[in-house]
């Protein structure tokens, strides 16, 4: 078992690059006492506004949580949300001199309105067309900018079908990353999802490989996700497929060595968010320790502890490490 406070202690000396679509999460709470007279829908007198980092962002904040360099490559719209998501980053201490403006899109934002911890409505504006060939390119001089001034150990690529991460900008982006030596981490969508070619960790989750491959089937055990790994490696090249399984826990394979480790009991309040806390811890320990299996162990715990708030929230770090050393030791 490595030293886990050495492993933990690293993850501050590690950059990390997040590149995908970002987006900004409003809440609106409020009281409903009445239904409107003008038409059959209740109305919601507003007590709050709050602003949150989503998407690729949640990425960036879960990273940054575990104590790394984190810098945000996105393209965001030249409005009035684009500048709160970037006050929030930067409130965040993650770097966004590397983000794309364009005022050509509009920065997706999703309301949610919630009254006595319901949702009742959410709103969301944005654009879903991929980006231009202007914007395309605008990005991977960034993406290239970022990798010759800083060096970094790990690029995530967190993917929401939002049209940031096209063919070209993944193809173009994988390979900049290989060229310099820059470990490549995937949480992809379905659009995309054979477009990864050569990244080093691709991180489906079950239903995401389903579709993605065409694939029916309910019992889930190695032999088929074995199977699975190859199927995907075939495609895409990858060293690392790494399938998360909701309650089962997760899988992982690279070369001839897999695994399939079962999720600990815990009081699940809300799934949303686990899938970002798992990427970003998965990519955080393989660029610290090469170590496949650990890796697989720790994302399991830390997106089971996510779950157990409601809401997403990034990962606590000092609740990681004491969890992992009681489950791992």
């Amino acid at each position: 078992m490595e030293d886990l406070q050495k492993l933990f202690d690293a993850f501050a000396t590690l950059k990390v690059g997040v590149i995908g679509d970002v987006m900004l999460d409003t809440y609106m709470w409020g009281k409903v006492e009445r239904i409107s007279p003008e038409a059959p829908v209740p109305i919601v007198s507003l007590d709050k506004k709050e602003y949150r980092i989503g998407g690729a962002g949640n990425v960036a904040l879960n990273c940054q949580s575990l104590g790394s360099q984190v810098f945000i490559l996105s393209v965001i719209g030249d409005d009035t949300e684009g500048m709160l998501l970037e006050e929030l980053f930067n409130e965040s201490l993650i770097d966004t001199s590397y983000l794309v403006k364009s005022a050509m899109r509009v920065t997706t934002n999703k309301t949610r309105i919630i009254s006595r911890n319901q949702q009742m409505m959410r709103l969301d504006a944005e654009t879903t067309a991929d980006i231009d060939a202007n914007c395309e390119h605008e990005l991977v001089r960034q993406v290239r900018l970022f990798i010759q001034t800083n060096d970094p150990d790990v690029m995530i690529f967190e993917d929401y079908n939002k049209g940031v991460l096209t063919e070209k900008v993944i193809d173009k982006v994988i390979t900049l990353c290989q060229e310099a030596g820059v470990i490549t981490a995937v949480d992809p969508k379905r659009k995309n999802f054979f477009s990864y070619h050569r990244a080093d960790i691709f991180k489906p989750n079950l239903k995401e490989v389903k579709e993605g491959l065409n694939l029916l089937f309910d019992d889930v055990n190695v032999s088929m996700l074995s199977k699975i790994h190859l199927e995907i490696k075939n495609i895409l090249e990858n060293k690392i497929s790494f399938i998360t399984l909701s309650d089962k826990g997760v899988f992982y394979q690279q070369n001839g060595r897999c695994s399939l480790i079962p999720s600990h009991l815990r009081n699940i309040a809300d799934v949303s968010g686990a899938g970002d806390t798992v990427i970003a811890v998965a990519a955080l320990v393989y660029a610290a320790t090469q170590n496949v299996h650990l890796m697989a162990e720790i994302a399991n715990i830390a997106g089971g502890l996510v779950c157990e708030e409601v809401g997403t929230v990034a990962i606590d770090k000092t609740k990681l490490q004491s969890e992992c050393e009681l489950l791992l030791s």
